[in-house]
């Protein structure tokens, strides 16, 4: 009876411990925006985009594929309904020239998006309060879906069109009906 409830026990706690395992990690996620870990030095620029797909705050900012910041906020313009994501960038990547783009990509086909910030060239540097001007969009998936469907479906819908008004058709004097054999109507 002792070692049934000691069991139990042991494996109440066993399932309690994984449960705040997964807690734990699934906070530590960068897309859900939930980061429990302190507030990181560094310093903030802005960038505006028309359109920033499923970028959330804690996502990985990259230069040349190497992590140097993340995103602190996305929030959107009253004014010209834009939006603007603020970003975080470690101090000891203080260089970057101030005429540098950022875009949106995507991890892999189905990954989290991150910004990748290309480089520029000028001589003067991004600075705490900076924003950054030439943006790209984020590429979203299913708006590429979308075209891809309505280019077959519109391609599909002229072929179709095209056969019924060809040569190759029964009803009418073309090839078809030359071949067929009539039936005579009962006078």
């Amino acid at each position: 009876m002792r070692t049934n409830r000691t069991l139990e026990i042991g494996t109440g706690l066993f399932v309690l411990l994984g449960f705040a395992a997964l807690f734990f990690l699934t906070a530590q996620l960068p897309s859900n925006g939930l980061n429990l870990s302190a507030a990181k030095a560094g310093y903030v620029v802005t960038a505006e985009f028309d359109n920033i797909g499923d970028l959330k705050g804690g996502a990985p900012v990259t230069m040349a594929g190497v992590r140097i910041g993340d995103v602190q906020d996305v929030r959107i313009n009253p004014q010209d309904y834009r939006a603007v994501v603020t970003m975080r960038i470690d101090p000891q990547y203080s260089q970057i020239p101030d005429d540098s783009d950022a875009s949106i990509d995507t991890q892999g086909l189905l990954g989290g998006q991150y910004i990748a910030i290309g480089a520029g060239g000028s001589e003067t540097f991004l600075k705490n309060g900076s924003r950054i001007e030439f943006t790209q969009s984020a590429i979203v998936l299913e708006n590429l879906v979308n075209k891809l469907f309505a280019s077959f479906a519109g391609k599909s819908s002229e072929s179709s069109s095209s056969s019924s008004s060809g040569t190759g058709t029964s009803s009418g004097g073309g090839p078809a009906s030359q071949h067929a054999p009539q039936k005579e109507s009962p006078r």
